[in-house]
């Protein structure tokens, strides 16, 4: 069972939408997802069955219970092998700094639990999402915190050029992009990576690649047409970028058979 909720207009500034996901599995038969490159953090609450992080090796390492799934290039394998229940709350790509106060680069890629980044407000927030009695009590819960945490933003030319970049799929010239902000390459790629994690660059790699998965499903076009109409050179740049954001090869990935990958309805 999967819903999403967007956010008020209020909380729009750091908050994409919400999203929730639960399931029955058992021992025998257990749930094992991979999560793909994202240009976005994600604060996620496991209210319901605990959820493990596979090594390369396969071997299960605990994670955390509540805490920041942060924006990545990297895919990830998790396992769960009982009934489970997730909260997630997918944020701006600028909403680290915003929210706690600290570069996203410092934990770009990372699973940090939120008593790491929060301390006490962290226990608290968690002992509130993990005792509600449902999703919308949760909801009002999270509102309630992003709404106190929520300060003066003061990097607008980065909330305007992620804007950008999602508005164009990723498609969009770095060098023209600061020109636009009135600011030099030099200073805008600092900025930005200090509140995004990534440089613009790579930023825009992955909202193309996050753009394109959405629009395939959505349209009736081959591989070779999405590749071409979202700025990919050749077949084969465009393979290399999605093996790296998914671990699929992309055929694999839209035959809709691919392992491990939940397909969002």
């Amino acid at each position: 069972m999967y819903n999403t909720v967007k956010p008020s207009k209020k909380l729009s500034s750091i908050v994409r939408f919400y999203w929730m996901l639960e399931g029955s599995v058992s021992s025998d038969k257990p749930y094992i997802h991979r999560t793909l490159a994202n240009a976005s953090p994600e604060l996620i609450f496991h209210y319901k069955g605990p959820f493990e992080e596979l090594t390369f090796n396969d071997q299960p390492e605990k994670t955390f219970l509540t805490g920041v799934h942060a924006q990545t290039d990297l895919t990830r394998r998790f396992i769960v092998k009982s009934d489970f229940g997730i909260f997630g709350v997918f944020l701006q790509p600028y909403a680290i700094p915003v929210l706690f106060g600290l570069p996203s680069t410092e934990i770009k890629n990372e699973l940090p639990d939120l008593v790491s980044l929060l301390g006490q407000d962290g226990r608290d927030l968690t002992e509130k999402m993990m005792l509600a009695k449902d999703n919308l009590e949760r909801l009002s819960i999270i509102n309630h915190f992003l709404e106190q945490r929520l300060s003066q933003f003061e990097r607008p030319e980065v909330v305007k050029a992620t804007k950008i970049i999602f508005d164009t799929n990723g498609q969009i010239n770095i060098k023209q992009l600061s020109e636009k902000l009135c600011l030099s390459q030099r200073q805008f790629e600092r900025k930005f990576k200090e509140h995004v994690g990534f440089s613009p660059k790579s930023f825009s790699r992955i909202v193309r690649f996050n753009a394109l998965l959405g629009k395939y499903k959505k349209e009736n076009m081959s591989l070779t047409e999405i590749a071409y109409d979202f700025g990919y050179y050749d077949q084969a740049h465009f393979i290399q970028d999605f093996k790296q954001f998914s671990g699929y090869n992309p055929k694999t990935y839209f035959s809709g058979m691919a392992k491990e990958v939940f397909y969002a309805p």
